[in-house]
């Protein structure tokens, strides 16, 4: 329900509309909005398209990635003739152009099939966005005008319609599994393996599947039965250097920019910072956008390099919460787990105490713990993204243990997961189990 409220006094006329009981507009005679929509379409002009500096843009050219380009045209390349290309896994980093060359040579795949008039149908899924199989299968079926609703069929159901459609159709179709590591590790390799043994069990229809992981040991997370059902190929993407990042940077600037609005120096500084943490273009192509809008917010006829340190400064604080959302579930409850602790003033805590806490975290929310081994995978993996802080010490005699402390400010992670459904509740959660980890400090 809306509800308006209107004031006439002597400053002019307050105005506010109140929506599920709270203020969420408030204008008063000078209204802040107008003017502030004004001074944006009379001042400077820095962008010609800023959409070309977004993540998801494919551009014509990718700079020195000509030889992944080459390679991957080359595997594909048989279903122009009506045959099955091989299964193929790309790793990298973030950043380093894995999603972009594959979305550019198979949307080139697609455009030549269709000229030759060649029945190849490819389709392409972020499995972290889709978060489980029914969804990733219905994104599957989608691509063929199978329609699946949101919910309510078995998967099994949904895989059947998929393979029925291949079949009648007689197509050559490529599953494009982004992050597929991520749906590996919440809901296992079924699918995988699924999608790779579907062949055995058509007569015309043919699947191939091109993952795309940004973890390097993706494979050890796989049965040994479906390890040997992909039979791949693979391409590792080496992170760009300093001169790399400058040219990606140029070709995009050239399109995004008006002339005469960037400095040589933003762009150097751009490709230094992205080059000097692991080489990422993504980061390099924020740091150029958020640059030029807090040059264009400042009314700056240049992107100089003081904007560049800017966004740097405020992409951090937008990277780190971005990171803690796209958390799987169980990663989110062994950072909690640390979280707790520090709020209990155990600083530097061991796996064995972040274990117990995790559990009874996972048995008051419902959900199924992990092992003790996997979560000590989870640790090392928090630590890798920079969430944790890990280090060995040792105990003379009575060996060595791991001390974990968190990487990030407390606040932060209690401002993400607040607002989570599942988490936000256990922010303020009291274990039962923190008196004894706390005595045992003691």
């Amino acid at each position: 329900m809306e509800v308006f409220i209107c004031s006439n006094g002597n400053d002019g006329v307050a105005r506010a509309v109140l929506h599920g009981g709270g203020i969420v507009m408030a204008v008063d005679g000078s209204d802040v909005l107008d003017e502030v929509f004004e001074r944006f379409l009379k001042g400077t002009r820095i962008f010609g398209d800023r959409e070309v500096l977004r993540h998801d843009y494919v551009p014509e050219k990718l700079p020195h990635r000509e030889d992944q380009i080459r390679y991957l045209g080359e595997v594909t390349a048989p279903v122009l003739r009506g045959s099955r290309c091989s299964n193929i896994f790309i790793y990298g980093k973030t950043g380093t152009g894995k999603t972009a060359v594959v979305k550019y040579v198979l949307g080139r795949l697609a455009s030549k099939a269709r000229k030759l008039g060649a029945p190849v149908r490819v389709c392409y899924v972020n499995c972290r966005l889709a978060g489980t199989e029914y969804r990733v299968l219905s994104t599957l079926c989608n691509a063929l005008r199978v329609d699946i609703p949101f919910t309510g069929l078995a998967v099994g159901e949904v895989f059947d319609r998929f393979k029925a459609t291949m079949e009648a159709r007689r197509l050559l179709f490529i599953a494009v599994l982004d992050e597929i590591d991520a749906l590996i590790k919440e809901r296992g390799d079924v699918l995988l393996y699924e999608l790779t043994r579907i062949n055995e069990t058509l007569s015309y229809g043919r699947t191939s599947v091109v993952g795309i992981s940004n973890d390097l040991r993706f494979k050890e997370l796989l049965d040994p039965r479906v390890l040997s059902s992909l039979s791949e190929e693979e391409i590792v993407f080496r992170p760009y250097d300093a001169s790399e990042l400058q040219d990606i940077l140029l070709d995009r600037a050239k399109l995004a920019f008006y002339d005469g609005v960037l400095s040589e120096g933003a762009v150097s500084l751009c490709a230094a910072l992205a080059a000097a943490e692991h080489g990422d273009a993504r980061r390099a192509l924020d740091l150029l956008r958020v640059a030029g809008e807090l040059a264009e917010r400042g009314g700056a006829e240049v992107i100089l390099e003081d904007h560049v340190r800017a966004a740097e400064k405020r992409i951090e604080h937008d990277r780190i919460a971005e990171a803690l959302k796209n958390l799987t579930p169980h990663s989110k409850f062994v950072l909690c787990s640390v979280y707790l602790l520090g709020k209990a003033k155990v600083g530097c805590a061991i796996t064995g105490d972040i274990y117990e806490i995790y559990r009874e975290l996972c048995d008051y929310a419902g959900l199924t713990p992990l092992t003790q081994r996997r979560v000590s995978g989870l640790i090392d993996e928090l630590d890798v993204i920079g969430l944790l802080n890990t280090r060995v010490v040792s105990l003379g005699r009575y060996g060595r243990t791991k001390k974990i402390r968190l990487g990030i400010p407390r606040s932060l992670i209690r401002e993400v997961f607040f607002g989570d459904d599942r988490i936000g509740r256990l922010i303020d959660y009291v274990p039962k189990c923190l008196a004894a980890i706390s005595d045992s400090r003691s």
